[in-house]
């Protein structure tokens, strides 16, 4: 991939509400697999590119996600 097209990928921002918040990178292609993980504790942000290797993001753990199509919390709500 050229420099050129790294800065038309899509960016997703990842905020943890909670301490172990797991990202998990999975890759493209005939089998999807695991290729990278993160940890956050409260507070931590990451900030991730989907990518010619980087097909799909997976969050474990209560986070707020940002993307260009609007924002997302994800994990277990407190009742």
């Amino acid at each position: 991939m050229d420099s050129a097209n790294i800065s038309n990928q899509d960016y997703i921002v990842v905020k943890a509400l909670e301490d172990g918040v797991n990202i998990i990178g999975m890759t493209r292609g005939r089998d999807t697999k695991f290729h990278h993980t993160e940890k956050l504790d409260n507070g931590e942000v990451m900030i991730a590119q989907f990518t010619e290797n980087t097909s799909a993001i997976k969050i474990r753990g209560r986070a707020q996600i940002l993307t260009a199509y609007g924002t997302v919390i994800s994990g277990k709500t407190e009742e």
